[in-house]
């Protein structure tokens, strides 16, 4: 296969594929962030795109840094793979002023869309659902047990002696991960689910400094 020049748009794969799509998304963004500014990050709902997601960054450097940076850094329990993708973002492509459009059957499936017949309770059920998303996200939980917690919300300057303090007084502790050039969250594993289970107990919302609370839950595997 022909080598694909470096370009604004990485495509990342092998992603765990139980991570919630928001969820993965606010994690995507926080760890690439650190290389360059993000114009777009794009992870998408249907089955056979699940695992994947595609980064575009304003510099060309950004996206090489990255890549080089993450290549198989360990990512929710699986290293990730990621190359440069095959051809501009559209949003690239746009401010080149290179874009065509190649949507055009999308546009003709979208155009033959069945007719939604308007129903009395539309304002309900647009209610109902909005209220069902709230829901869902409020009641995400601690994620499955397991013996790796995932630390985030660590505010700016902690030490990470500090947090490994922290987690350590409670018996089982094998090693804290941090991600690369970041402290702003972490994995926390410990010998078994045992183990870890009294820590994350103790430790979500765990007032770290006066103003600042740090949240914990099972990482997802």
């Amino acid at each position: 296969m022909a080598d694909i020049n470096p370009n604004h748009t990485i495509y990342v794969n092998n992603l765990n594929e139980k991570v919630k799509r928001d969820e993965l998304k606010r994690s995507l963004h926080m760890i690439f962030a650190q290389y360059g500014e993000i114009i777009q990050l794009m992870s998408f709902r249907k089955e056979r795109m699940r695992g994947q997601a595609h980064i575009v960054f304003k510099e060309v450097s950004s996206a090489s840094n990255a890549l080089r940076a993450l290549q198989g850094f360990p990512f929710y329990g699986k290293p990730m793979r990621i190359q440069y993708a095959r051809e501009d973002s559209d949003v690239i492509a746009r401010a080149k002023g290179s874009y065509v459009e190649k949507r055009a059957k999308t546009t003709a499936r979208a155009a033959k869309k069945p007719y939604e017949k308007p129903t009395k309770n539309g304002e309900k059920r647009a209610e109902g659902e909005e209220k069902e998303k709230e829901t869902t996200t409020e009641n995400e939980g601690p994620g499955l047990p397991n013996n790796i917690l995932f630390c985030s919300n660590i505010p700016d300057g902690t030490d990470p002696d500090q947090i490994q303090h922290i987690f350590g007084q409670f018996p089982g502790l094998r090693e804290v991960r941090w991600m690369p050039n970041t402290k702003d969250f972490a994995f926390v594993e410990y010998e078994s689910e045992d183990m870890s289970e009294p820590a994350r107990q103790a430790l979500d919302n765990f007032r770290i400094t006066p103003s600042h609370q740090i949240k914990v839950k099972f990482a997802t595997k």
